[in-house]
């Protein structure tokens, strides 16, 4: 396996395992993650909110299936944010998608299985383009993935999140019209699902930074809004190195 690129961030963030349950509950508001119970696997969560995101998708690895949440995690947050080859970047992000469907026939009531299945196909269908994504069928997997994580966890914010930006992604792409009708895709739904996750979890620079995408992909008068959502992210002081990830990428949308 190709070593990872090391995230810049790391050694910035230094979690143990003990450091790590406390702060457990505000860390994991946007995955509704529930705090593990194996010594092993929480020291290998204490990696990932370190910034050591090849050695905790590693560590998950070992752990089986009760670590796959974590391993498909780390890939797709290395993936997207640090990795710089866009080939390796790609197959990272099936790999964890693949992982985390084959991980609902061992945890069907697990919503992030199916959260992370839709996000790492999502962000391959970014990669390669929305458009062909959808003409390869991913939309719709997509879609029910995240509907199911919901179902399964009312309380997931990042899913919510995920099926706001799926929405305004097909809308930006193909239209509300040809959205609304071949993936029942709409404006209203988008920006319900957008405060949902707000009104679970606020105080995050995640929930506001992907809120002001998909503003900006549903279009009309919205940029200003979006700005201020994006100086609030960035105003925010960063609890890991994933969310140091999210702040500086706000930064350099308000300065493009």
């Amino acid at each position: 396996m190709t070593s990872w690129t090391v995230c810049p961030h790391a050694g910035e963030y230094r979690f143990d395992a003990d450091r790590l349950e406390q702060q457990w509950t505000r860390l994991h508001a946007g995955d509704a993650e529930p705090l593990p119970t194996s010594p092993a696997l929480l020291e290998g969560w204490a990696l990932y909110h370190s910034g050591a995101f090849e050695q905790a998708a590693l560590a998950g690895l070992r752990a089986g299936a009760a670590g796959l949440t974590l391993a498909n995690k780390a890939t797709c947050i290395h993936a997207t944010y640090v990795e710089p080859g866009e080939q390796q970047r790609l197959d990272l992000l099936l790999q964890a998608a693949d992982r985390a469907h084959a991980q609902q026939a061992i945890e069907p009531h697990n919503p992030n299985a199916w959260y992370w299945q839709a996000y790492g196909l999502g962000r391959y269908s970014q990669g390669i383009s929305v458009a062909k994504g959808l003409a390869k069928g991913l939309g719709k997997q997509i879609k029910l993935a995240l509907e199911t994580s919901i179902k399964l966890a009312p309380h997931h914010a990042d899913a919510h999140l995920a099926l706001a930006n799926f929405h305004a992604e097909v809308i930006d792409k193909v239209g509300e019209l040809i959205g609304g009708m071949t993936y029942g895709a709409s404006r209203e739904t988008a920006l319900a699902l957008y405060e949902a996750a707000r009104g679970i979890n606020p105080d995050s620079p995640i929930t506001l930074t992907e809120y002001a995408h998909g503003l900006l992909m549903l279009g009309g008068d919205r940029g200003a809004q979006a700005a201020q959502l994006l100086e609030r992210a960035t105003a925010f002081e960063p609890a890991d190195a994933m969310e140091r990830l999210y702040v500086e990428a706000a930064r350099m949308d308000l300065e493009s």
